[in-house]
């Protein structure tokens, strides 16, 4: 997830539930197959509808718009991400071991839900206004939750870090781009993946000291 200064994240609105029904959650799983498969402009409430077996009006009674749909996986998977990061930083993780977490956490869910995760980078843009600030926040949280883990790892001495936010844009992009070339069922786990991506990261790729750039 990319990220930038905080703004704080705006409340939810009334639409949404605090605690989702199986069936909102099955809604919104089949729509984000939908928007991966068809394109969010080209899929419409009726498809939905039809996927998750159930008539239009009853639809509407879960959720009022696609647009409300949307900004659901992207509250969702930043909840998730989220709160997997902090449950690492609770539990006293060295930062080294925190940034590994965070990429296992990207390629599982590329592994397990590659729509939900190609539909939050792919179709932000279609967010409503009402719902894009919301979302925005939260992206920027999860930055900035990431940049202090880097932050911390340069202050004990962990990483040979000049510019912090540099770095951490650097690891998201690591991240974020998975999901162009990402298939579930390769010839490497999602796990395997992490690890290789976290040794780069961390030790670079050169054989030997290179010294300074030019």
């Amino acid at each position: 997830m990319d990220g930038g200064p905080g703004t704080g994240a705006p409340p939810r609105g009334p639409a949404d539930p605090v605690v989702p029904s199986s069936r909102h959650r099955e809604i919104v799983r089949a729509a984000a197959r939908l928007f991966d498969e068809r394109g969010y402009h080209h899929t419409s409430m009726d498809d939905i509808a039809a996927a998750v077996g159930i008539k239009k009006p009853t639809l509407y009674h879960h959720v009022p718009s696609k647009g409300r749909i949307l900004a659901r996986i992207h509250d969702d998977l930043a909840d998730r991400l989220l709160g997997r990061l902090r449950e690492r930083i609770d539990t006293g993780a060295a930062p080294a071991a925190v940034l590994l977490g965070v990429l296992e956490d990207h390629l599982e869910l590329l592994d397990r839900e590659p729509a939900n995760l190609r539909c939050y980078y792919e179709h932000r843009r279609e967010l409503p206004p009402e719902d894009e600030a919301h979302s925005r926040a939260r992206r920027d949280e999860y930055f900035a939750a990431v940049l202090a883990v880097v932050e911390d790892g340069v202050a004990r001495g962990d990483f040979a870090v000049t510019d912090p936010r540099l770095a951490t844009l650097a690891f998201f992009g690591v991240c974020n781009w998975s999901y162009q070339w990402y298939r579930p069922g390769g010839a490497m786990a999602a796990r395997a993946i992490a690890v290789s991506f976290w040794r780069c990261f961390l030790s670079g790729i050169a054989a030997t000291s290179t010294g300074p750039a030019p």
